[in-house]
């Protein structure tokens, strides 16, 4: 068999990889790709910025909100501050405005009234009811005529110049009682120095033409200075607003209680509302002994209790003393009989509005140490 000759072909090298194209579509490509990544770049610059941005953002917003949250705080402290400061001051006011003009308040300053009670032929022929305020550097004074017709302790309804016979501290009872101020302490002085006083507003003439007091002579001196050191022009004297009132030949004068209102709140600082809020009392003698009445009127008088009126009782047979509320609350009648230190305290409604309570003083009543002086009833 003849062989075939054939010619085995040759393997021909593989030809290399055409290199990229070059020109206009390559550059175009990898400008793309390029602008792509530069993109891609930027956006994340942007964001990272834009994050940055944010948490300083909420940094400050932290901190803003905090520092608003103290300002908030502070306001609000402060507007709490004054509001307690407020109401403290209110309540303060309150409280203070209460006690002025109240019985502790009024004792606590009796040392600057005094009763000046002018006296001829051994009758008082006025009394003048004086504050001597020598911390304002003022002088008030309220000029009561002896035909002032008042309850005088003891003695009922009467002239106040009726009460001086009896004692001065029964005058000290009459015009403490109707004033509703507590006078401790008078002097005696002719009637010409009192009217003389009245006439030309000031009491410098006072101290030195005492003729009577229960004052020592050392408290006169103090009073003399005291009197010597406000200036005239600074003293006020009136008279007491009254009504006159002819009875037969005699001429009683009626205290008009609104005008004499309107005195007292100016120069004393007491209240007419509040004072209508005072315990009245009537008293009636049922022991039988003369002017135990009259002394229990000053002792209740000297502890703030208003007397309208004392009387004889309808028998002197009473063993204990009788403490009858007719109105009000029972606590009053427990107050008289704690101040006269015995009494049968009953709560009997009536239907008056003269007083709140009603005492017959009994036989089991004793007069405080050293009693008072002059009273018939």
């Amino acid at each position: 068999m003849t062989p075939v000759s054939e010619e085995t072909p040759r393997r021909s090298k593989a030809k290399p990889a055409p290199e990229p194209p070059k020109g206009y579509r390559s550059t175009k490509r990898g400008s793309k790709s390029a602008k792509r990544a530069e993109r891609a770049e930027k956006m994340a610059g942007v964001s990272k910025g834009v994050s940055r941005v944010g948490e300083t953002a909420r940094g400050i917003g932290y901190y803003l909100a905090v520092g608003l949250g103290v300002v908030l705080v502070g306001i609000l402290v402060l507007v709490l501050s004054a509001t307690a400061i407020n109401h403290i001051a209110r309540w303060w006011a309150v409280r203070r405005a209460a006690e002025a003009g109240s019985l502790a308040d009024l004792e606590r300053r009796s040392k600057e009234n005094l009763l000046v009670i002018g006296v001829k032929d051994k009758q008082a022929v006025g009394f003048l009811a004086v504050r001597v305020n020598a911390k304002d550097r003022q002088i008030f004074g309220i000029a009561v005529p002896d035909g002032a017709f008042l309850e005088v302790p003891g003695q009922g309804f009467e002239r106040i110049g009726e009460s001086f016979p009896a004692g001065p501290a029964v005058s000290l009872a009459a015009i403490s009682n109707y004033l509703t101020v507590p006078f401790h302490t008078y002097v005696e002085v002719p009637a010409a120095v009192y009217s003389q006083a009245i006439k030309s507003q000031s009491i410098r003439g006072i101290p030195g033409s005492v003729l009577a007091s229960n004052m020592k002579k050392d408290d006169l001196d103090a009073l003399a200075k005291d009197i010597g050191g406000i200036q005239e022009k600074n003293t006020a004297i009136v008279p007491l607003p009254v009504k006159p009132i002819k009875l037969g030949t005699q001429t009683y004068f009626e205290p008009q209680r609104a005008e004499v209102a309107d005195l007292l709140k100016s120069w004393w600082g007491v209240d007419a509302t509040k004072q209508a809020q005072v315990t009245r009392v009537i008293l009636y003698n049922g022991a039988g002994t003369p002017g135990i009445a009259g002394i229990a009127a000053q002792q209740l008088i000297r502890a703030g209790f208003r007397v309208v009126d004392t009387k004889n009782a309808d028998n002197f047979n009473y063993a204990q003393t009788q403490v009858v509320v007719q109105r009000g609350a029972p606590k009053q009648g427990q107050d008289v009989a704690k101040t006269l230190g015995v009494g049968v305290v009953k709560n009997q409604p009536a239907d008056q509005n003269v007083a709140d309570v009603i005492v017959i003083i009994g036989k089991d009543y004793k007069p405080p140490a050293g009693g008072t002086q002059g009273v018939t009833q």
